[in-house]
């Protein structure tokens, strides 16, 4: 790794996703063994529970753990002893769910629109609201691969990246959940690919997890292979943690200060990632401004 700050938490994963910093610990998904991981203070990496559908977003509501399983396009709960469905999106959504974050009102769940492969064209597709009761709505529509989010810490503007668009837009939050007045809140590259291959190829930036500082500014888990950076509104790069060969997926901030940004990391996309490679690694930065405190949902 290129970077001196950066150094290994944790290795021997297939393929980490949205990481939670949860309860003064590191949630974390590995999507291709299925498991929900925690690490503990000291170190040791905890098997939380394990799911055939792809576990990717986490959420935690009222001491329960959200899931997201990919695949089979629902949202589990665990309490501690068994899987249960919070929401089922498998009638309304074609394509495998992603990410999720939790708000006050209930959840945003976004979905991949169209297949994950070098060959596919690039489409638009809708971000969906679960309220607590476990009923879903559609809250904003016209998304091209909507991943990470991050909610203000007063609730009142939710950030999402669009991986495959290369930016990040903002809607504002109502305090029923509904969404409106979209904008752009960084871009990244004016070009619009036509497929996930060309928008690989372009060099962009495709932000995919994001995390939320105390200022303001955003980390970005480059997915196109930059590392991660930390953004102002409008666009304007304040850090780099250059991974060298290695590609960022998803960004937290995390430890007992909010000051550690945890990284999930691993080979470029395009690499044929498979089930049974284990080179997927957890990385941690220490920065000087932290993250917001989530422990108010």
């Amino acid at each position: 790794m290129t970077d001196s700050r950066v150094r290994v938490v944790a290795s021997g994963f297939s393929f980490l996703e949205s990481p939670r910093w949860h309860d003064g610990r590191l949630w974390l998904s590995d999507l291709f063994t299925g498991l929900v991981h925690r690490l503990d203070p000291e170190g040791s990496v905890v098997d939380v529970c394990q799911l055939a559908g792809r576990p990717s977003g986490l959420g935690f509501v009222d001491g329960a753990l959200l899931v997201v399983s990919m695949t089979d396009r629902r949202v589990l709960r665990w309490a501690g002893d068994a899987l249960a469905v919070a929401a089922d999106l498998s009638s309304l959504v074609d394509h495998p769910l992603n990410d999720l974050l939790v708000t006050p009102t209930g959840a945003f769940v976004g979905s991949f629109g169209f297949p994950l492969e070098l060959s596919s064209p690039l489409a638009s597709t809708g971000l969906w609201r679960v309220s607590r009761d476990g009923s879903v709505d559609l809250a904003a529509t016209d998304l091209v691969f909507p991943n990470g989010m991050a909610l203000s810490q007063d609730g009142t503007t939710l950030l999402v990246a669009e991986t495959f668009a290369s930016r990040i837009t903002a809607f504002d939050v109502s305090a029923r959940g509904s969404l409106s007045g979209r904008r752009t809140w960084a871009r990244f590259d004016d070009a619009a690919a036509a497929t996930v291959g060309d928008a690989i190829a372009g060099g962009a930036v495709l932000p995919d997890g994001i995390a939320l500082d105390a200022s303001g500014a955003v980390w970005v888990a480059d997915a196109g292979g930059g590392g991660a950076m930390r953004v102002a509104p409008g666009g304007a790069v304040l850090d780099v943690v250059d991974l060298g060969e290695l590609t960022a997926f998803a960004v937290t901030l995390g430890g007992p200060d909010l000051r550690t940004l945890y990284l999930c990391a691993g080979p470029p996309l395009g690499n044929g990632k498979t089930a049974d490679r284990r080179d997927g690694v957890l990385l941690a930065v220490s920065v000087e401004v932290p993250g917001i405190d989530a422990g108010r949902l």
